[in-house]
């Protein structure tokens, strides 16, 4: 990923609306799986800033390693608190089989060089316990591409399908996949494939990050339907189509 993002995620993460839903809708999609499920060990692979693994560790008591393949991300992750964050790559993951009954792996697959994504699949399988959970979250659909896309270095996206056969060739079962942030897809494509074009030609803006502050009410706005959708997926319905995908698999014995 760009370095350069790093700063406006630390700076973001915890209150932009983006951000704030796309957890909620997260954690309500793993809540029917974790709940009474003993994790002696997790594993974030790919956990930029460790903010995510800080707030599992301290809201949920769950043993965390945080590992990311920048010195950047993880210079953030100390400074959070989190504890020993290690930099690996989740193509040669560096630790033993077996070694974790959670790992999760957010936005990782999609800044991997096309053909390099069963690799990385096939080590977060190596690493999961048989039985262990595996959680993804990926960007979707290339006509999805933005400014912000290239920006954070975005090397490809994925259909539910491609992303699927991807994990269950890796040996890991898949339990549940739907498309997430999907009630805004109007906005987005409007945004992405209109206004982005249109402003490039007339102004030839470089790319540029969308992880930046809105207004307090806009911030509320946008929020509004990732919370429709925590609800939704949470009842366990799902989105044909969206700008991100969210699985989650077990590891087969």
């Amino acid at each position: 990923m760009n370095p350069a993002e790093f700063a406006n995620i630390r700076e973001s993460e915890k209150d932009f609306w983006w951000y704030r839903g796309m957890r909620r809708i997260l954690f309500r999609m793993m809540e029917p799986y974790v709940a009474g499920r003993s994790i002696g060990r997790a594993l974030e692979a790919g956990c930029g800033t460790g903010y995510l693994s800080h707030r599992l560790q301290v809201e949920r008591g769950w043993p965390m390693v945080a590992m990311d393949l920048s010195g950047d991300g993880l210079s953030y992750a100390r400074e959070m608190g989190v504890e020993r964050p290690v930099q690996g790559d989740i193509r040669a993951l560096p630790f033993p089989a077996g070694a974790f009954d959670l790992v999760i792996s957010i936005d990782v697959l999609t800044h991997l060089p096309r053909g390099q994504e069963p690799k990385a699949a096939g080590e977060l399988a190596r690493v999961l316990a048989p039985g262990g959970l595996l959680v993804m979250r990926t960007s979707a659909l290339d006509m999805l591409r933005s400014r912000h896309s290239e920006f954070a270095f975005e090397r490809q996206r994925f259909t539910g399908r491609r992303l699927t056969g991807l994990v269950s060739d890796a040996g890991v079962r898949v339990l549940r996949c739907t498309y997430a942030n999907s009630l805004l897809m109007p906005v987005a494509l409007a945004k992405f494939r209109i206004w982005e074009p249109l402003m490039r030609q007339m102004i030839r803006q470089p790319a540029s990050s969308g992880v930046t502050p809105v207004a307090p009410w806009l911030d509320r706005a946008l929020y509004a339907p990732l919370a429709l959708e925590a609800a939704w997926i949470g009842a366990g319905h799902r989105f044909p189509v969206g700008q991100s995908l969210i699985l989650i698999g077990e590891k087969m014995v």
